[in-house]
This record gives structure tokens, C-alpha cells and sequence, in this order.
């Protein structure tokens, strides 16, 4: 990843209006930054959620709150507690992401 053209900035992220994202289960809520190409999010995931897609999408995400379980096309799976993290590249491992007490996330992508 090459951060350009981006000046030194500072976010508040209670002042962020969240955006609703409905899972098979349960719900997550959005709030998102975007600079340039890159797309910077603190999502909360209620207790329950599971998404309703496979993703392909390259992330970094890093747990703050909860637990979060990730399970890849493949068939492993993983789960992250605060200060765990994982990052995969775009189109290289199809995932999707569950939790049973909710969690917290911050998502560089």
C-alpha cells in the first residue's frame, strides 16, 4: 500500500454519522473516512451478526472490542480478541466475518 497526498489529519470518531449494514444475521454499523483510494472504518458488528457475503476485498483490521470469528472459503477458520489482527490481499483468500458478542473494529482498506 502507498499512502499519497494525504495531509496530516486527525478524526473523531463519535462525531461520524453511522451508516447501517444489515448481515444474514444481526447488524453492523459504519463509520467511514475516505482518502483518495483508501477507505478507513470503525464498524461495530452486533452480538449475533454474520455477513451475508463472501468478501474478496484486501483489508487490515485490527480487533479493539469483542471477538470476531473469520472463516475463509477454504474452510479455516480464525478468531481475533482486542489487539489481534489480520490483513489479506484483494481477490486472495474470499472471507466472511461472524461474532457471537459483538465486536469492535478498526478497517484500513
Amino acid at each position: 500500500m502507498k499512502i499519497n497526498n494525504i495531509p496530516f489529519g486527525i478524526t473523531d470518531w463519535s462525531t461520524i454519522e453511522p451508516t447501517e449494514h444489515i448481515g444474514a444475521t444481526g447488524m453492523a454499523l459504519w463509520r467511514t473516512r475516505t482518502f483518495g483510494d483508501l477507505r478507513v472504518r470503525m464498524v461495530e458488528y452486533s452480538p449475533g451478526y454474520l455477513a451475508d457475503h463472501w468478501c474478496s476485498k484486501g483489508h487490515i483490521l485490527l480487533c479493539l472490542e469483542g471477538e470476531l470469528h473469520t472463516e475463509l472459503a477454504d474452510g479455516r477458520t480464525f478468531t481475533l480478541s482486542p489487539g489481534m489482527s489480520y490483513q489479506v490481499a484483494d481477490q486472495a483468500e474470499p472471507h466472511r466475518s461472524s461474532t457471537t458478542t459483538g465486536a469492535r473494529l478498526f478497517i484500513v482498506d
